[in-house]
Formats: structure tokens, C-alpha cells, sequence
């Protein structure tokens, strides 16, 4: 573990909040954990709490200065207990099934006293499949079974996932099409829907599960609505003030351009399959996150940021 990014200037004796994050990953289900690390460091932050972030060598710029940088990888097992000096509560993001167990013990040992995991959408299926297979359900239950308080937080997809280059696969082309044709072209594109939330709003739903009480034991559905993908171009258009010409086209095209921008096969059949679902049932998965509680607004106490929001604010990003 190299400390050489450390920007601590003195030891944090306790209440540290320690985040990990990972390189970026277009594998299914992967949220962008430096982007969405960079939000909840700077709400602990502003809250009062000291932060420190183990973090892999592609994410340890841009951060805030009051943060601890730690170079690392919680993909690997960790080598000592230093890292977990003073942590009360610990942001679990990026982490693998083969050597979560081995850090979840040395974080028991060290008194961490809460883990909020930074889970996916839709675990439970894997129960269906041989417990060898399981990725985000084998990380859950090593959780569970690690003697700390947990709480699962299960997001959609994220917004700015599009500017970190993470999972999914829909919209990942769109700001250099738009920034040099003006178009986009993508399969379903009358019909297909898809559920986003806004980093904001994830990174302040883990913070108020790394501060308090109130959510131990909770599996929190971090799920945004169902937004068309038409919406979400119209979004664009009027954040950079200019039209953008959609064209539909099939599967095996999306297909085709997403696995020459370098998508692998999971994530591709995965978004392509939840654009197809989301617009077949659309009223009743619309329900379905309405009625999830605790909600999205319960949790954070105000509404959801909206895509209209989001695009304005990454307008850059398409012009």
C-alpha cells in the first residue's frame, strides 16, 4: 500500500470515514466509484467527518484536499490493518468475492463499527445460479456474515456514468456522436426505457447510511425512475441548446458499437435486455420503484435530481 498520495498532514485519531474506489469498469452492474467517491467524500466532508480513500492509481487525483489519498486496491486483499486506523465507518465499493473476506476480517479486527456496501440492481437473481457464479450476492453475504453493521445499498444505473465510461452500455457513445455529428443512433430508441439516479443522490443516500443508525441491516433499492431514451436525448438537446438527430437502429447494431468501443458481451445483453423490459413493463416497474421504502426522497429529504438537471450541469461533455 503506497501512501506517497496521502494528503494527511496528521493522524485522524477516530470517526475517519473511509471510502474505496476502483479503476472505472464497463462490466454489468459496475457503478463509477471514483465519480461517485468524489461526491459523498465532499458531502462527509461538509457534514464534519475526517475522510481518507483507498483508492487504485487512476483515481487518486481529484480529490478534495482535505481527504487522505491512500494508493491501493480493495480488489486485493489489504496488507495490514493501517488503513483502517480510527475508521468508524467504511464505504465498500469495487470490492472482489475472492478477497473481500480476507478485508472484511481485518476491518472487524480493527473496530470498524459500520459497512455500507455499494452493491447492484438486482443480486437476488443470482440465487438462482450455483453459489460459484455469484459476484454481487457472494460480496453481500460476506458482508452479512462479517460481524459489523451493514447496510446494501442496490443503485440503477447512474447518470455520470456516461462521463466515467462505467456500465451501461446505453448513451456511452452519445457525447462524441453528438459532439461531432449532432446524431445518435441506438436500438429501441422509441420504445426503450431505463432507470437512472443522479450521483448527488446516491452519494447522499450513503451518507446518511455511513452517519447514522437508521438504515442497519436495510437493503436500500437506490433506484431512479425509468427514463425513455428519447427523454434523455431531448435532455441533452436543450442543455447544449441545439437539436440532435436520433436514429433507430437495430440490436445487432448497438451490438456491433458497443463491443468496438469495447463493452464485453454481459453488459451489452444486459443493458439491450433492461431497455427492452423497462419499455415492455414499463407501468409496473414504475410502481415497483415508487413503492420501495425507505425511498430515494425519504432518505435524502428532498426530491430526486432529474436528467434535465444532470444534463445541464455535464453540458460540456456533448459539445
Amino acid at each position: 500500500m503506497d501512501r506517497s498520495h496521502s494528503s494527511r498532514t496528521q493522524p485522524i485519531a477516530e470517526n475517519v470515514k473511509l471510502l474505496t474506489v476502483v479503476a472505472p469498469s464497463k462490466d454489468e452492474g459496475c457503478s463509477p466509484t471514483g465519480l461517485l467517491g468524489r461526491r459523498l467524500a465532499r458531502q462527509l466532508l461538509a457534514a464534519g467527518d475526517p475522510v481518507r480513500v483507498l483508492a487504485e492509481p487512476e483515481e487518486c487525483s481529484g480529490w478534495p484536499a482535505e481527504v487522505e489519498v491512500v494508493t491501493g486496491s480493495i480488489s486485493q486483499p489489504l496488507p495490514s490493518a493501517e488503513i483502517l486506523a480510527g475508521v468508524d465507518a467504511m464505504f465498500l465499493a469495487g470490492a472482489h468475492p475472492s478477497t473481500v473476506e480476507a478485508s472484511l476480517r481485518l476491518a472487524h479486527d480493527a473496530g470498524v463499527r459500520r459497512i455500507v456496501l455499494l452493491s447492484s440492481h438486482g443480486p437476488e437473481y443470482e440465487q438462482y445460479n450455483p453459489p460459484e457464479t455469484w459476484h454481487w450476492l457472494a460480496i453481500e453475504r460476506a458482508v452479512e456474515r462479517c460481524g459489523i453493521e451493514w447496510t446494501h445499498i442496490r443503485p440503477s444505473a447512474v447518470m455520470g456514468a456516461v462521463r466515467s465510461g462505467t456500465y451501461p452500455a446505453t448513451g456511452s457513445d452519445w457525447p462524441q456522436s453528438i459532439r461531432t455529428e449532432g446524431t445518435i443512433r441506438e436500438a429501441f430508441l422509441d420504445t426503450g426505457h431505463y432507470p437512472f439516479i443522479h450521483e448527488d443522490d446516491l452519494a447522499a443516500i450513503a451518507a446518511a447510511a455511513m452517519r447514522t443508525d437508521h438504515y442497519t441491516g436495510t437493503i436500500i433499492e437506490a433506484v431512479g425512475l425509468p427514463l425513455s431514451t428519447q427523454s434523455r436525448v431531448r435532455s441533452i438537446a436543450r442543455a447544449i441548446g441545439r437539436d440532435i438527430h436520433a436514429i433507430n437502429v437495430t440490436a445487432a447494431e448497438s451490438r456491433a458499437t458497443w463491443e468496438r468501443n469495447g463493452w464485453p458481451e454481459g453488459a451489452i445483453e444486459v443493458t439491450l435486455y433492461a431497455l427492452q423490459e423497462y419499455g415492455a413493463r414499463l407501468t409496473e416497474l414504475t410502481e415497483w420503484t415508487v413503492a420501495q421504502r425507505p425511498s430515494v426522497r425519504d432518505i435524502i429529504g428532498r426530491s430526486p435530481r432529474t436528467y434535465d438537471e444532470w444534463a445541464a450541469e455535464n453540458a460540456d461533455l456533448f459539445l
